[in-house]
């Protein structure tokens, strides 16, 4: 990796200790799946675990940041016929396994027969846009691990390209499976481009933005050409999914009256307002079929939007937010008739008691189509730790069946989060992601648990920390009363010290047994 210009020498990459990069091989395709490898101390085998911090943590590749990273998929899709429905779903229906489909079972460990069933049934999508070519294909689908989406983008008050792209750099580093750039301030076409031509993960967008920008940030000033436009320079670009708010119908704005926070989605107020000024049918609605066409020409996925979700405890589960849910799901039926892929926007701000709710309509109304949350917060009195109060409804709709968790971070509510809020999001949120796994019986999800767990009875701590979701955090907090090397052996931590560590006395214990066998 290159740093000879501006755009390197301004973003740090982080690193993970005693960890390395190494690929799966598919002899049939000349597949090359990345994993990361975890050296353990002997006698211990590495541990390799799913890995999505691209060629940013491969020494052997060569590339320039500013240039962009290697266009993996590039071959792929050359050698396929160009059409207007060349899309991971109707290649799914007629039976065809792309590369695509070989690559994200290698990565998830099933049979490609299952990656090619789920897709064809609508349950699960492959958000892979043709002119994406540096993406390293990944899936979202209740029967597979669930993923995580981290958000980033500017905002007219603050951020450069190169905070941006440096974002990127850290949430696939902490382990986002896919990436929304939320732009909504200048240069949102070049700060989108720097953040597509270097990101290994799927990128979506929110088109609505870019339009307003387009009509001076007037909302009563849209109108479909503009937003036609807006989509097919995003799909040219590489935009793996958009998210559409084509549910926000004129008849539903009335029921979010009595809302204590009405409508809080960006572009659910946007529509709603265009709505009711022109008093006319969303014109997202209204030209959906002709959106579905310009999706199908570059497969790019829809993320119907929750334009209507709750913005506040008081608001869950209210009839504004479940007939928009409604109408996605004859939208899902409708976006599918074009083969193009779907996956279905959740609230949102909603109590632990009626999460499972929102998952049995949406699989009901959807037709199974992937859900993707976000959140849901499950309270509403801690600004500043929205990351917290997210997670734990992330966690539990995700035991449900929620296949794309949106990270929360710090900042929300308060402002536009930093590469540090970035990283504590995702974290929060793979921790929401893998106890849903566990939770779930995922096969694959306890094996890094067993793995720490042993490491911590054995009082491996460098393995610990090595094995754990964030190993510099693990250490830093480890060492702020015990750095010494030597203590990396120690029987014991600061909390209970060498007489109380009920795991020494344990092995204790088990040497007790042992002579009195």
């Amino acid at each position: 990796m290159s740093n000879n210009n501006s755009l390197a020498t301004a973003i740090d990459i982080p690193t993970y200790p005693n960890s390395k990069k190494v690929y799966r091989t598919d002899s049939e395709c000349a597949l090359h799946v990345p994993f990361r490898e975890i050296e353990l101390a002997q006698p211990h085998r590495p541990f390799q675990v799913y890995d999505t911090s691209g060629v940013f943590t491969d020494s052997a590749v060569s590339f320039t940041i500013g240039d962009g990273i290697p266009k993996l998929r590039s071959p792929w899709i050359k050698h396929r016929e160009s059409t207007d429905t060349n899309t991971q779903l109707y290649y799914a229906r007629q039976g065809i396994i792309t590369e695509e489909m070989r690559f994200v079972a290698i990565r998830e460990q099933v049979p490609v027969s299952l990656v090619v069933e789920e897709i064809a049934a609508g349950r699960a999508i492959i958000p892979a846009n043709r002119n994406h070519p540096e993406l390293e294909p990944m899936i979202i689908g209740r029967r597979f691990l669930t993923k995580v989406n981290a958000n980033i983008g500017n905002s007219a008050i603050h951020s450069t390209i190169a905070e941006e792209v440096e974002k990127l750099v850290w949430s696939v580093h902490f382990g986002a499976d896919t990436v929304m750039d939320l732009s909504t301030g200048p240069n949102i076409h070049q700060t989108r481009e720097h953040i597509v031509r270097h990101s290994p993960v799927p990128i979506g967008t929110v088109p609505i933005y870019q339009a307003l920008e387009k009509v001076n940030g007037v909302a009563e000033d849209l109108c479909w050409s503009v937003f036609e436009e807006t989509l097919i320079e995003q799909a040219e670009q590489g935009v793996d999914y958009f998210t559409i708010h084509a549910g926000v119908l004129k008849d539903y704005i009335p029921l979010c009256s009595d809302r204590i926070t009405g409508i809080v989605s960006r572009g659910g107020s946007i529509m709603a307002k265009w709505c009711l000024t022109h008093n006319k049918e969303n014109f997202l609605y209204t030209h959906f079929d002709d959106i579905c066409k310009i999706m199908a020409r570059y497969d790019v996925s829809f993320s119907l939007g929750d334009g209507l979700r709750p913005g506040c405890i008081a608001d869950a589960n209210d009839d504004a937010q479940f007939s928009e849910l409604k109408t996605l799901g004859e939208l899902t039926q409708r976006a599918w008739s074009y083969s193009v892929q779907v996956m279905i926007e959740g609230p949102g701000h909603v109590p632990l008691n009626q999460i499972k709710e929102n998952m049995d309509k949406q699989l009901a109304y959807c037709h199974e189509a992937p859900f993707y949350t976000l959140g849901p917060l499950t309270t509403d009195i801690a600004p500043g730790y929205d990351h917290i109060t997210s997670a734990i409804g992330a966690a539990t709709i995700g035991h449900y069946g929620t296949a794309l968790l949106c990270y929360v971070t710090p900042k929300e509510h308060l402002g536009l989060p930093n590469r540090d809020d970035v990283r504590a999001g995702l974290i929060a949120y793979k921790i929401a992601a893998h106890a849903a796994d566990l939770a779930k019986g995922h096969p694959l999800a306890q094996l890094r648990d067993n793995a720490l767990s042993q490491a911590r009875f054995d009082f491996r701590w460098n393995d610990q920390f090595n094995l754990s979701l964030d190993p510099e955090r693990a250490q830093s907090y480890h060492d702020e009363t015990l750095p010494s090397k030597k203590a990396k052996s120690a029987h014991f931590c600061s909390m209970c010290g060498p007489k109380f560590c009920s795991m020494a006395i344990s092995h204790e214990i088990k040497a007790l047994k042992k002579e009195t066998l």
